[in-house]
């Protein structure tokens, strides 16, 4: 693979992104400072195909990156392949107002061929290709010029890995057939509302001291106006208030400003200063939320019941025994609240109901909570089975819906012949 020399003009960007864009794929990553600040400072992006690599300079001074913007956001044609990428997208976002599409995240896909939960870029590395990544680099400033070339060779290395992983995880995916279960979570990390700054929105991230519409109301004002004072100064959020100061002042609020001295969280310096006016202002501005604005009331659980929360429970039996047989993460497969609400007797708007996950899932677990399956330990195996099998047959003839010894799937490293294009012990 070519590695091209650090990409600080347009005119060499644009003749990388018009190659890349006859590619079936890309592999894109970025660096990025964003500890002192509320934007993400984007400090580098590296782009690879299977034929040649670069590291892009966007604070090289007179470079546009139309171009690059152009191929990741525009161009339809290109796959843009991220590992944990939802930051990478965030950064794309906030640059163009458009997220990459069409998009593959590998963290995401190794959910649907191992019981990885989140694996990191250098398991990943390690697991597919065999070896340990330099992670001397990780910590450094981005920010700094110039580069080393040591920085600039870690940074390349995390897109010539992933075009070496990714034809080989598409391949593992196309065999086993798991492609189709990753569109709906491609698309959901390409949604652009994912990445909009909203600041009368922010509100709903902060635990809500009560549902009091006087509080919630004030709660709602206060982090609006916490969140736009934080975009203006480009400063991380909580330099300018804790989200545990916010509560308590959407709680108890002042009723003047020297008030604010008083307040655990603020300084002395607020009872008199300009900020502290305009959180007066926002307080006083606040209107209670009506009906139609409160949250939904969070389930604890209650209409559970001690029997439903036990069903509950044999239902995340049932999806540890099922996500282990397939060999797929549980998180992808199903969530703890879907499994709750199926215990306490929903049907509609569940996930688990619908499509693959039914498939491979669902249609076990709703006959577990209806009563028609059942665990059995069978010669000393963990089974499920049905209920008439077992009532009408010896238990030794009882046959498994799900067998946590024969599951039909053998991992990579279990004498598959295409061991060679996949990873050793991905599975594990």
């Amino acid at each position: 693979m070519k590695i091209h020399p650090l990409i600080t003009t347009t005119q060499a960007l644009t003749e990388l992104c018009e190659r890349l864009s006859k590619a079936d794929f890309i592999t894109v990553d970025t660096e990025f400072m964003r500890e002192n600040t509320y934007w993400p400072e984007l400090c580098l992006v590296q782009i690879a195909d299977d034929k040649e690599a670069a590291a892009i300079d966007p604070l090289a001074q007179g470079i546009d990156l139309a171009p690059l913007l152009d191929l990741l956001v525009d161009n339809e044609d290109v796959l843009k392949v991220f590992h944990a990428g939802g930051q990478d997208v965030e950064i794309i976002y906030n640059l163009s107002g458009k997220t990459p599409h069409p998009i593959f995240d590998t963290q995401i896909a190794m959910m649907a061929i191992s019981q990885s939960e989140q694996i990191g870029y250098s398991n990943l590395v390690e697991s597919w290709l065999g070896f340990t990544v330099d992670k001397g680099a990780r910590f450094t400033d981005w920010s700094r010029r110039p580069l080393t070339e040591r920085q600039i060779e870690y940074a390349i290395g995390d897109v010539t890995h992933l075009s070496k992983i990714f034809p080989r995880m598409l391949k593992r995916l196309i065999k086993t057939g798991r492609g189709e279960w990753l569109d709906a979570e491609m698309e959901k990390l390409a949604d652009p509302e994912n990445y909009r700054s909203d600041p009368q929105a922010v509100w709903q991230k902060i635990r809500a001291p009560s549902r009091n519409p006087a509080v919630l109301g004030r709660l709602r004002a206060i982090a609006a106006w916490r969140e736009i004072e934080a975009m203006d100064k480009n400063i991380p959020r909580g330099r300018i208030m804790r989200d545990e100061t916010l509560a308590d002042i959407a709680s108890h609020p002042p009723r003047e400003q020297h008030e604010l001295a008083k307040v655990r969280g603020l300084s002395a310096g607020w009872k008199d200063n300009d900020i502290g006016r305009r959180l007066m202002q926002a307080i006083a501005d606040a209107a209670p939320m009506t009906e139609a604005e409160m949250p939904p009331r969070a389930p604890r659980g209650a209409p559970l019941g001690k029997e439903g929360a036990l069903v509950a429970d044999l239902l995340k039996l049932l999806l540890k025994i099922r996500s282990r047989e397939i060999d797929i993460a549980s998180r992808l497969l199903a969530r703890s609240d879907d499994l709750e609400a199926l215990a306490a007797g929903q049907r509609k708007g569940l996930s688990i109901l619908e499509g693959w996950r039914f498939e491979q899932f669902g249609r076990d677990a709703l006959e577990l909570v209806e009563g028609k399956l059942a665990f059995a330990v069978v010669k000393n195996r963990l089974k499920m089975a049905h209920i008439d099998a077992i009532a009408g047959s010896g238990e030794d003839e009882a046959e498994p819906v799900a067998d946590t010894d024969d599951d039909g799937f053998s991992p990579p490293d279990a004498g598959d012949e295409a061991s060679a294009d996949e990873p050793a012990g991905a599975a594990d």
